[in-house]
């Protein structure tokens, strides 16, 4: 899966990973309440271009407000559901009680989850650890993946307290897998390696999300695929200047964005693996 990418992950974007391994893409993370608004910036993040399978990120605490969001909502081609965002680690967004401030919160978001079913919608849950170690240690991620009811959760294996340069704790996966009563754990985050998925998938993983591997080269999803024998026959993987190329050909097609545009040239071919 391709991770949601604040300020990347665009239709363009989204629908050149998927053309090249990613199974499954997500929007920009948004608020529900700038839906409600009419905010022409999220509502862009939303807005269907073409078929490619997406599913939309939200911000959301309050269920009123996600009714009201989901009452007016129309589902589009290419559309495969709502991802919960319980792991923004943005303190703007913590101080609001939502992102990974809810992670303690298992009893509201799993009205939140039923809500968006009873909709007749797809819903997944991405979580952090917690808040901060403290969180962490307590386990309370735990009870979100024992009594919340989504389609697949996806688990980041840090705190929010944590940098983004710092190590994934990827032990938890063991006992996330256990506590999902069969849920579907996808993982994500440091995953940069065909070695580092292969050992994920011993753990039970059902998947993996990948984001800033994916700024570098928007075709790492085949590649791993090719490396750990999924694809069969292996498809080739093709040269930076090729994906640029096939880039701007899906941004004429259909109607991309100059500032994206920009931004994924200055990081294409050049993001590199951390360790």
């Amino acid at each position: 899966m391709l991770a949601s990418l604040e300020r990347y992950s665009d239709s363009v974007f989204r629908t050149l990973t998927y053309n090249h391994g990613a199974d499954l893409t997500f929007t920009e993370m948004a608020h529900v309440e700038s839906f409600l608004n009419r905010n022409k910036v999220s509502l862009e993040k939303i807005e269907p271009r073409d078929a490619t399978p997406v599913q939309i990120q939200l911000l959301s605490g309050n269920e009123g407000r996600l009714d009201g969001f989901l009452s007016g909502f129309k589902p589009f081609d290419g559309f495969r559901g709502f991802n919960l965002n319980l792991s923004c680690p943005s303190k703007d967004v913590i101080r609001q009680g939502k992102g990974a401030a809810m992670v303690k919160r298992a009893a509201k978001t799993a009205r939140l989850v039923s809500l968006i079913r009873d909709h007749g919608h797809p819903v997944s849950l991405k979580i952090r650890l917690g808040l901060n170690q403290s969180e962490k240690e307590n386990k309370l991620y735990l009870n979100n993946l024992g009594g919340v009811d989504p389609d697949f959760f996806v688990v980041h294996a840090q705190h929010a307290a944590q940098s983004s340069g710092e190590r994934e704790d990827n032990s938890v996966y063991p006992e996330c897998v256990e506590v999902a009563r069969g849920i579907p754990v996808i993982a994500n985050g440091g995953i940069e390696t065909p070695e580092m998925v292969q050992s994920l998938m011993e753990m039970g993983v059902g998947g993996v999300m990948m984001g800033r591997p994916a700024m570098g080269n928007p075709a790492i999803f085949d590649y791993m695929k090719n490396m750990l024998g999924v694809n069969n026959p292996s498809k080739p993987v093709p040269t930076i200047d090729d994906l640029k190329r096939e880039y701007d050909d899906i941004y004429e097609a259909i109607g991309g964005s100059e500032k994206y545009r920009s931004r994924f040239l200055k990081v294409v071919g050049k993001t590199r693996p951390r360790y």
